[in-house]
């Protein structure tokens, strides 16, 4: 599983996750020992972090939504995901 981006500590991944039967477009945004889930859409499914982390994670997933939707589509096709600019 190879990150997505990197910002803040902040770990972002996006794969398919078939043992929570996932099948909204979402990322994995992990920070230390915490981790959320989160829809593209902004809707956290899962999880719980830090509220300050929690924040970039949503600022970062607004800024960069036409990249994280097209690596959706890729990796929906079977082809790797590329990496997305981190939060500056």
């Amino acid at each position: 599983m190879t990150p997505i981006s990197l910002f803040y500590g902040i770990i972002i991944y996006m794969y398919t996750d078939k043992s929570r039967d996932l099948k909204v477009p979402h990322i994995h945004a992990v920070y230390k020992d915490e981790e959320i889930i989160v829809a593209l859409t902004g809707e956290v499914l899962d999880g719980h972090m830090h509220a300050s982390k929690s924040v970039l994670v949503q600022a970062w997933l607004t800024i960069h939504q036409d990249d994280l939707n097209a690596n959706w589509h890729v990796m929906m096709d079977g082809n790797a995901v590329f990496r997305i600019e981190p939060l500056r």
